[in-house]
């Protein structure tokens, strides 16, 4: 029974981040979360604009909530609107980025599209991040794909399974259609063979004084002469 409430509510979750995906504007939304609270369900949409996810005078969030209702059958559910601290570091924001720049521009300058975003992404902190652009739609008589990549991305282990943030966008051009990938290793991930030096302050040491052996004939040869003066 257990399982089969998680894989519905997974389900469910899922056809509202499709629905909320395809409403929104683009270049724009990130992701969803769903809670729980005594008064019903409240859904979190993380985005890096706000401004475009509420629309004019709130108009977005009304017709979400309205079809939260009808279609999902959600008794009372409350839509809220966090901003992304940095887009940058959001692997979702970043290919809708490049996606919203394909649409307008066209896929001709993917390279210096694709070597940018690494670039912002890395000036905002990564330590490692991986941007793959392929599909019939890249203007290439060679290569279909391209993966531009920097910095230190695990590509396997615990730290690749659950700690790399990923995404994936597809754009649906005229030429055809381009998935961009996203592989982010944020600042805040602890790698565990990250190897910590520890600066150990050295104590001086304190020399002994030392006396040569001119410097113990002479001391001889004084104190010989002191004892006969005074005989």
């Amino acid at each position: 029974m257990i399982e089969k409430t998680i894989v519905k509510k997974n389900i469910k979750e899922y056809l509202i981040q499709e629905y909320v995906s395809k409403e929104l504007p683009k270049a724009c939304y990130s992701k969803i979360e769903l809670r729980k609270t005594p008064l019903g369900e409240k859904i979190i949409i993380h985005t890096s604009r706000p401004g475009l996810v509420v629309g004019r005078k709130g108009s977005n969030i009304q017709k979400l909530t309205g079809t939260l209702k009808n279609k999902f059958e959600m008794e009372n559910p409350q839509v809220e609107v966090a901003e992304i601290d940095n887009p940058n570091l959001d692997p979702k924001s970043v290919a809708e980025y490049i996606v919203s720049s394909f649409e307008r521009f066209g896929p001709k300058r993917f390279k210096s599209l694709g070597y940018g975003s690494l670039q912002k992404v890395m000036d905002a902190g990564a330590q490692g991040a991986e941007i793959v652009i392929t599909g019939r739609g890249v203007p290439s008589s060679r290569s279909k794909m391209w993966r531009f990549s920097a910095g230190h991305l695990k590509k396997s282990g615990d730290i690749s399974e659950n700690k790399i943030k990923r995404a994936l966008v597809v754009a649906e051009l005229k030429s055809g259609a381009v998935g961009i990938k996203v592989n982010i290793l944020t600042p805040d991930i602890q790698l565990p063979d990250k190897i910590k030096f520890k600066k150990e302050e050295i104590k001086p040491t304190e020399k002994k004084e030392t006396k040569t052996k001119d410097e113990k004939k002479e001391s001889k040869k004084n104190s010989e002469e002191k004892q006969n003066e005074k005989t």
